[in-house]
């Protein structure tokens, strides 16, 4: 059995529990999530106010489906992945509430939901107050400079918007589609950029490592949390 170290009211831990105690934002270091540096680059007027109108469409999540088959595979999945997602949201209203934000700004996004899934989960172990050490905020680690850059238009004035479930995952989405775009589709190379380590594995491969745990085939039987 492993010594006991003393519990200095200075110490990290004795500050995460107060916080969690208080209900304060939890800090975010390396240890539990991937986040980084989204580094602030200068963009062309265009792109600038094509992602300043996406952010600024700030219409409740309504999900609409071509037909009764597809409304049906995406009840399915949401039931799936409420079961996966248990662990992290004890909460039933919370986690469908967050599944199905999630499944609508991935769509307006065109992204894939196991993808955003994974980054959500390397990012912020899905912690809705997370903060890393360089100021990133929320479930996909927006930093700061984006509310400046494309969020002027909208309704979101300062940080602790990026808190909001459908403004956090809306940035994150809009500015990760920014970075494919950028990057041609690559996927690799986007992830990079999302986490200011453009060129460097460690990043990705844990993205894609946590991709795989979200993937959903219709059809299979829905199976208990691991």
């Amino acid at each position: 059995m492993s010594a006991l170290l003393p519990f200095s009211p200075k110490s990290p831990r004795r500050r995460r529990l107060l916080g969690v105690a208080l209900g304060l934002p939890l800090a975010c270091n390396a240890p539990c999530a991937h986040a980084g540096r989204q580094i602030e680059e200068p963009l062309a007027d265009s792109v600038r106010t094509a992602m300043s109108a996406a952010i600024a469409q700030d219409a409740p999540p309504r999900n609409e489906f071509a037909s009764t088959e597809a409304r049906l595979a995406h009840l399915r999945w949401l039931g799936e992945m409420s079961q996966r997602l248990r662990r992290r949201k004890a909460e039933h209203p919370a986690r469908i509430e967050f599944l199905q934000t999630l499944w609508y700004e991935c769509g307006r996004a065109g992204l894939a939901t196991d993808l955003v899934l994974g980054l959500i989960e390397v990012e912020s172990g899905f912690r809705k107050y997370a903060i890393s050490s360089v100021g990133a905020r929320g479930y996909m680690q927006v930093m700061p400079f984006w509310i400046r850059t494309i969020g002027r238009d909208s309704n979101v004035a300062d940080a602790s918007r990026l808190f909001h479930l459908q403004t956090n995952l809306r940035f994150g989405c809009v500015i990760l589609r920014h970075y494919l775009d950028i990057e041609r589709g690559d996927l690799f190379l986007a992830l990079g950029r999302y986490n200011g380590s453009r060129g460097k594995a460690e990043y990705p491969n844990a993205v894609f490592a946590s991709r795989r745990r979200w993937q959903f085939k219709d059809g299979e039987p829905i199976k208990p949390p691991a």
